[in-house]
This record gives C-alpha cells, sequence and structure tokens, in this order.
C-alpha cells in the first residue's frame, strides 16, 4: 500500500487504500475502507468517512452502516470539511474550507464547492460546476454539468415545512440543468426545475420552473428575457 506523507495527530482506519503521492495535514480523521486516489491534499481537521448519526424523531430511514468513501484523483480537501460515508468525489474537485458532503452524493470531474458550502443526503453533482461560498444544495437534488450556483443561496424540499405526515413520501429536491445559473441570495422552492441554460437573477425566489434560455427575476421570479446568444454555454 502507498503510504501518504502526513501530519500531527492523524488517525487512519483500516483498510483505508491509498495512491500516489497523497499529503495529509494535522488532525485529519479518514475512517476504514476509504479509497483516496494519487495526487490529493488533504488539508487539516477533515473528516472522511463519517457515518452518519441520526436524530431519534427524523423521518430519515436508519441505516446500519454505510459504505466507504471514495476520493478521485487531484482533489484537494479543504481544511476542516467533513465528507460523510458513501460519499463519491471524482477526479480534480476542489473542496474547500468547512464544506460539508452528506451520505450517497456523487461530485463530478473538475466541479469546485466553495468555502461552507454543504450539500445534503443523495444529492447527484455533475462536472465542472461552480458551487460558491455558503451556498446549500438540499437533499435529494440533481445539479447537472457546468452548472453555477452563487454564494448564499438556498435550495429547498418540504412543501410542508415539517408539519403533517403527508410530507413523508413527498419530499423533492431542485434539478438544475446542464449550463444553469443561479445568481446571489437566490431561493429555490421545492421540486422546481431550472431547465438548460436558465438563469435566475440575484434575490429572487423560484416558485415555478424555469424553461430553457430563459431569464427570470423577482419575488416570485418572472420572464425577463431570453438569456443573450453570447451567454449560452454552446458559445463559450
Amino acid at each position: 500500500m502507498n503510504k501518504p506523507i502526513t501530519g500531527e495527530n492523524v488517525v487512519i482506519k483500516d483498510n483505508v487504500e491509498f495512491g500516489e503521492n497523497v499529503t495529509i495535514g494535522n488532525n485529519v480523521v479518514i475512517y476504514e475502507g476509504t479509497k483516496i486516489g494519487s495526487n490529493v491534499i488533504i488539508q487539516d481537521n477533515v473528516i472522511i468517512g463519517k457515518q452518519p448519526t441520526r436524530a431519534k424523531n427524523s423521518i430519515l430511514p436508519e441505516v446500519k452502516k454505510l459504505p466507504p468513501t471514495f476520493i478521485g484523483a487531484g482533489c484537494t480537501i479543504g481544511t476542516s470539511a467533513i465528507i460523510y460515508a458513501n460519499a463519491e468525489i471524482s477526479e480534480e474537485v476542489f473542496v474547500a474550507d468547512l464544506v460539508t458532503i452528506r451520505e450517497r452524493v456523487k461530485v463530478g470531474f473538475r466541479t469546485i464547492v466553495g468555502r461552507g458550502v454543504a450539500i445534503e443526503n443523495d444529492c447527484l453533482i455533475g462536472e465542472k460546476c461552480k458551487l460558491e461560498t455558503n451556498c446549500y444544495i438540499t437533499a435529494y437534488s440533481t445539479i447537472e454539468n457546468y452548472v453555477f450556483i452563487a454564494p448564499g443561496v438556498v435550495t429547498t424540499n418540504d412543501n410542508f415545512m415539517a408539519r403533517s405526515k403527508e410530507r413523508y413520501d413527498k419530499f423533492k429536491g431542485v434539478t438544475i440543468k446542464e449550463g444553469g445559473r443561479v445568481g446571489a441570495n437566490v431561493t429555490v422552492l421545492p421540486g422546481k426545475v431550472i431547465h438548460e441554460d436558465g438563469a435566475v437573477a440575484a434575490g429572487s425566489v423560484v416558485t415555478k420552473d424555469v424553461q430553457k434560455e430563459e431569464l427570470v427575476l423577482g419575488s416570485p421570479a418572472r420572464v425577463v428575457r431570453k438569456v443573450s446568444e453570447e451567454q449560452l454555454l454552446k458559445n463559450q
């Protein structure tokens, strides 16, 4: 097995696999079975492979033990990031400081996950996305390739706001399709879809689907115009 370069107070549990040239900072915990590719940088105070804990009143099903975490080659994992068990991080992903990536999340090639971003359980994040500082990706969401999400964006998945048992089988995250862009401090309501090259202006509240190549603005967000031709993904 390849041996990583480690700082002080590093805890590596059983059956962890490392590629070549892995660097690990101080006070890092890597749980059993985790697989880490070559040329990965793991900074101080990172936790990888954490099993989730469940609140007594949680509606999520209890899981005894999840499979290990996978970190692809060329990734950087920033200071104090927490990556849960059964997360899959593809090659050359940049995970900034203080990020949380929950269980059953997949993050695609060369995506940037900015400082303080939270990606909740059961999300799919595509390739070459940019999730900027302190945005929140709610559980059961799908973010396709080349999506831009600005700082402070909040996505939601519970139309019942934690009231009534009716909500239990109706949770629905958001979907942002290829090339979608969401401006700073936008709120996207449960189940809404931002279609290909759709754009949402800063501060808007998305209460209905955004159609392909539409630019929407306001609270509630309404169509302003089509996205300009030079701004479309195909022309980048």
